[in-house]
């Protein structure tokens, strides 16, 4: 099983310190957080676009090339790219380009987002969000199939005859997952066209998602994919030597993220035995010490039949030395507990 993290690189305010990070700081930190990550054993880092003001990461790939130069065998992926507002051409080539600097570890993970700003300021319309995403992804594919692109141009892509897209990636194809919060179509896709599932449980219990992981297997088998069939988990949590202190550590971060899209979205603040209840054997967030996450993962692994868990720990700004022990031990303590079970 492989295991690794996922930031979005949030910047503002240490609610604990009450220091302010900037995207500056944020940024110079990261890299050093993807290279003792690689030093520690992880599979694999990836990292998110956004486009709001409290995150430091709008070009993920930018980030990721920093961090390749600095790495040695970590895997380096989106995590996501927007491909609904972005040129499909583009993103196969910065990432094409990541995978020859790090001598073929980039991944490109795609979805449509949790968030809208990025197609306002594209100039795309959110009344296209669902044919964006189907006529963009399926275009990156193509790319990603074969040197020469004959592609006959749909509503939301030009049409191209015979021109090359270059680079190339080092073994030829990148690795493209399809990143999904859980609905039943998502899953459908993902098997139908043989790639890669990350599916995000960011809430409620994570065993309600195992109807949706068979969906995706059976739709790849019935495609004849089911030989390319894997599944990753994308999922909230926290690592610390002691179970109660990683909590207490997380939680006043990870609230005030949860509670600002609670005012966005129109849901109230969140309590600390909300919390307490998801950090539970039942519930979404994987915090606590190495045997609690290590259980937690093994245990849901027979009813999910995952290949993969990324875990987000960088959720509101936490202190870097505090990431940088939190990283040590999923590497050192969890990492091992996963390969040998």
């Amino acid at each position: 099983m492989e295991l690794g993290l996922y930031t979005f690189g949030d910047v503002g305010k240490n609610p604990v310190t009450g220091e302010t990070v900037d995207a500056q700081k944020r940024l110079r930190e990261l890299v050093a957080e993807i290279r003792l990550a690689d030093e520690v054993g992880l599979d694999i880092f990836g990292l998110g676009e956004h486009h709001r003001p409290n995150y430091a990461i709008s070009s993920p790939a930018t980030v990721l090339a920093a961090a390749a130069s600095v790495t040695e065998n970590i895997r380096l992926s989106s995590a996501v790219s927007v491909l609904s507002s972005d040129d499909p051409i583009r993103v196969f080539q910065q990432f094409a380009t990541l995978d020859n600097l790090s001598g073929g570890r980039a991944e490109l993970m795609v979805g449509r987002g949790s968030f809208i700003e990025s197609f306002p300021l594209f100039g795309y319309d959110l009344d296209d969000y669902g044919d964006l995403f189907e006529e963009k992804l399926a275009m990156l594919l193509a790319i990603n199939e074969r040197e020469t692109l004959n592609w006959p141009g749909t509503k939301h892509t030009p049409k191209v005859s015979g021109l090359g897209v270059y680079p190339r990636p080092v073994n030829d194809q990148l690795p493209v997952w399809i990143a999904a919060g859980g609905t039943p179509q998502s899953m459908v896709r993902a098997g139908a066209l043989g790639t890669p599932l990350a599916l995000a449980i960011i809430g409620g219990e994570p065993r309600r998602f195992a109807p949706l992981a068979d969906l995706y297997r059976r739709a790849a088998d019935q495609a004849g994919n089911a030989d390319k069939a894997r599944v990753s988990l994308n999922v909230h949590g926290f690592l610390g030597e002691d179970g109660k202190a990683a909590a207490d550590l997380f939680y006043p971060a990870q609230k005030a993220v949860m509670d600002q899209l609670g005012r966005e979205r129109g849901w109230g603040p969140q309590s600390r035995a909300q919390y307490d209840a998801s950090c539970g054997p039942e519930g979404a967030m994987f915090v606590g010490s190495p045997n609690q996450v290590a259980d937690k993962i093994l245990g849901l692994r027979e009813d999910l039949g995952f290949d993969r868990v990324t875990i987000q720990m960088g959720i509101g700004v936490i202190d870097h030395a505090d990431m940088m022990k939190a990283i040590e031990v999923l590497g050192t303590k969890v990492a091992p507990l996963l390969r040998q079970g």
